[in-house]
């Protein structure tokens, strides 16, 4: 009988010395394990769990059978849930956690994953009596609090490759040791392996967004101040082989039908380069396969953007974050405004749809800075921006230390719930007024969010794929154009 939510759960994890394994023979290494990733999260879009399928990888070369499930595949059904584990009869379960929440300040708390993720967790307790590991981008932002929180057994820190490994072998042996384990240095670019894909998932995300992701990088040399991706993957970058990620590609392409993929990369256009040696790999193969990436407003070239379009850009989502100096300052971009109108001017010069993601309220927001950055909104032409209020606090970042200075939050402030940083120089209420009634005109600017994923959330019911946003500027300059050429207008894209 498969058990529901409800009745009594257990109310500790398992002790290293109660975990009921397989008998096996002397010198048997081999373990069954169930992967899951719990992530529901659709905004902007379903996302493929890449790090899952990677760490599958590591597991089945290492021999060890591996069984890959998505909660959102099973459409978030416990029945289902529960039917697979009991069918593929693991030795150990491993829970792939990539989001806390959707760090949108004006979201509720049906974003919080990590409530259904307590859900899962206690189900799958009900159903068997093994080790429960956690990992994932979300786990390693705050370890211990999620760990506890989560009532698992174990977790992994980072990069998870060789790690798991090494925890199942402690597992196997029944050797004690830390609950939480991470590796002691990064990988090395040789060491980073190709996704293991899983057919019904691939399938599943090709038909629901038509953005499978690849990682061609690991590592942001950047210092943002909010930003989590130093803590999760070093400062240092560290790139793949052009040609292994050019062949994740072609295997996409031929053995799923896939023609369109989003580089999870934490910035693509890096400040070394190393993005246009894989650009320049794409282009010699010239794979039926588009792609689009996260872009930081750098100085391009036409070259390097003729380049780019060989090898089969489709869009760029870029991290603006900020339209005035001074917040762009605080929040440790290194780069200004004008860098955010150039960059966007010379793609959208070249057809290249562009989306910008900003942010109001972060650190020395004033009433002044938010009237710059409305004025800079204005200038940007032909594209997209998706604005956010508030910054998501995180633990380990420079954010985190400013909000407590600020007496945001003290030292003891628990962040497994969602708490926002917003500038105590001016009032976020009267902000957010003001910026949706100055936007509330502009159809290519989205305050707050989710008013984009609405519209490309009716897109996608219509059959539209890929990153959507991008058929919005088409739309809407269309929809411009018609409105400059009737008779009595004048106003140009942005009024």
């Amino acid at each position: 009988m498969i058990p529901d939510a409800k009745g009594p759960l257990r109310q500790k994890p398992l002790k290293l010395t109660e975990l009921r394994l397989r008998p096996h023979r002397p010198g048997y290494k081999a373990l069954k394990v169930f992967l899951l990733s719990v992530n529901t999260e659709q905004e902007p879009y379903p996302v493929y769990p890449l790090g899952m399928a990677v760490i599958a990888s590591a597991l089945a070369g290492a021999g060890h059978e591996v069984s890959q499930h998505d909660y959102l595949v099973m459409g978030e059904s416990n029945r289902l849930l529960c039917r697979a584990v009991q069918d593929f009869k693991p030795d150990v379960i491993g829970l792939s956690l990539r989001n806390i929440d959707n760090v949108d300040s004006f979201a509720g708390m049906e974003h919080w994953s990590l409530g259904r993720t307590k859900t899962i967790v206690d189900l799958l307790r009900k159903v068997v009596d093994i080790p429960i590991v956690i990992g994932g981008p979300a786990f390693s932002i705050m370890p211990e609090d999620i760990l506890d929180f989560l009532g698992a057994d174990f977790g992994v820190i980072g990069e998870g490759e060789q790690v798991l490994l090494d925890l199942l072998k402690r597992i196997q042996e029944q050797t004690l040791g830390p609950s939480i384990v991470m590796g002691k240095k990064a990988l090395n670019s040789s060491k980073m392996l190709s996704p293991l894909m899983d057919k019904e998932i691939v399938d599943f995300y090709n038909r629901e967004s038509g953005l499978p992701g690849l990682q061609s990088k690991r590592g942001c040399p950047y210092n943002c101040v909010y930003c989590s991706y130093p803590v999760l993957e070093g400062h240092t970058l560290r790139a793949r082989d052009p040609e292994a990620v050019v062949d994740d590609m072609a295997r996409l392409s031929h053995d799923y039908g896939v023609n369109h993929v989003f580089f999870t990369d934490s910035v693509f256009n890096d400040c070394q380069g190393l993005y246009l040696k894989l650009a320049e790999a794409m282009a010699r193969r010239n794979l039926p396969v588009r792609w689009s990436a996260f872009f930081r407003p750098a100085p391009v070239s036409n070259e390097v953007l003729d380049l780019l379009q060989r090898s089969g850009l489709l869009g760029m989502e870029v991290g603006s974050d900020a339209g005035s100096e001074k917040t762009l300052e605080a929040l440790g971009k290194g780069f200004g405004c004008s860098d955010i109108l150039i960059f966007n001017e010379a793609c959208v010069s070249r057809g290249i749809p562009v989306a910008h993601y900003f942010i109001i309220g972060g650190p020395g927001e004033t009433e002044a800075t938010i009237n710059e950055t409305l004025d800079n909104l204005e200038k940007l032409k032909s594209c997209i921006a998706f604005i956010y209020s508030g910054i998501r606090i995180l633990p380990g970042t420079r954010l985190r230390e400013r909000a407590v200075h600020e007496g945001i939050i003290s030292e003891s402030t628990s962040l497994l719930k969602p708490v926002y940083y917003h500038s105590p120089l001016l009032d976020s209420t009267s902000m957010n007024y003001k910026v949706a009634k100055v936007l509330s005109g502009h159809r290519d600017r989205f305050f707050p969010p989710d008013q984009a994923q609405d519209r490309m959330k009716v897109m996608r019911r219509f059959g539209y794929r890929g990153l959507v946003w991008d058929q919005l500027i088409t739309t809407e300059a269309k929809r411009c154009r018609n409105k400059e050429n009737s008779p009595g207008t004048g106003h140009s894209y942005a009024s």
